[in-house]
């Protein structure tokens, strides 16, 4: 199967440069160890109409090109179908009758590590479930053998985060992301993960989740996010961060991916004129600020 690396956005509104610069360097990352570059649009929950062309867009404007037909996880039902299966019939899964509420009053314990689901309905017995069952209908939890997983990245080391019994299918039916997205990964030779540190805490749970089923971990690099002047996560409500926004300010595509490319310490042009200078270990470590004044100095 083809080594390769990707992105995989949610088609929930416009890229803003933040996400447009993880695309970027993901795309770099791969090209620069000869893997093949694929599109995956996460549409299994926050899909909004026209979005989906409009990333697309907006990626092939910065020159981020991809390999093969875009990917869309709504297609893939049967796959994660096999996955909760597999889990299920080895004894790795239970019913979850949980409210959010519920959790959150109960992982608010103190001895509950913090954000980790506390067990409440790891052991119910028949009557408990039946009783349950006839309530509401029941999320799908991973029964975890351990309580924390360990990860190496290549941008920050060896990370170990919390495990808990995490949701595979949500109560309504739809498969939760840590599931679909380490099937995803393995069905398609995905064997390197760039993305948003943000997502940073989440990985122990999807490469513990590999490990049971037999799948090979991926290389991950999270690289730092773009912020704003206040120093949070950049959004759309930050102003003129999306490509049509601030090509209505007079500021064109090319200027944009230029300046992405500097905010990494690249040369402007295309990103393959960029490619040969392009070193993972030099990478800034931390958050890169956008400011009105940065989208239009280079």
């Amino acid at each position: 199967m083809t080594s390769a690396g990707r992105f995989a956005p949610s088609p929930s509104g416009e890229l803003h440069i933040g996400n447009l610069r993880t695309a970027m360097l993901a795309w770099l990352f791969a090209r620069s160890t000869g893997r093949a570059f694929l599109l995956r649009v996460e549409d299994l929950d926050r899909a909004r109409a026209g979005a989906e062309a409009e990333q697309l867009r907006d990626l092939a404007a910065i020159g981020v090109t991809w390999d093969g037909d875009v990917v869309r996880q709504t297609a893939r039902g049967p796959l994660y179908a096999e996955a909760i299966t597999r889990l299920t019939r080895a004894g790795l899964t239970y019913e979850c009758f949980c409210t959010r509420r519920e959790i959150q009053e109960a992982a608010s314990a103190p001895h509950a590590p913090q954000g980790a689901y506390p067990g409440t309905c790891r052991n119910l017995d028949r009557a408990e479930l039946e009783f349950k069952r006839s309530v509401r209908p029941a999320a799908l939890r991973l029964r975890a053998g351990v309580a924390e997983f360990t990860v190496t990245d290549v941008l920050r080391g060896q990370f170990t985060g919390v495990v808990d019994d995490f949701v595979l299918r949500r109560n309504d039916g739809v498969t939760a992301y840590n599931l679909a997205v380490v099937v995803d990964d393995a069905e398609q030779g995905i064997d390197q993960v760039v993305r948003g540190d943000d997502l940073l805490p989440s990985t122990p749970r999807q490469a513990y989740l590999a490990s049971l089923l037999n799948i090979r971990i991926p290389e991950y690099a999270h690289v730092p996010l773009v912020v704003n002047q206040d120093g949070v996560r950049l959004a759309k409500r930050d102003g003129a961060v999306t490509l049509a926004d601030l090509a209505k300010t007079g500021v064109a595509a090319g200027e944009v991916r230029d300046r992405l490319l500097a905010s990494v310490g690249l040369p402007g042009g295309t990103l393959g004129q960029a490619l040969p200078a392009f070193r993972p270990g030099a990478l800034p470590r931390e958050p890169w600020v956008w400011t009105p004044k940065a989208a239009t100095t280079p």
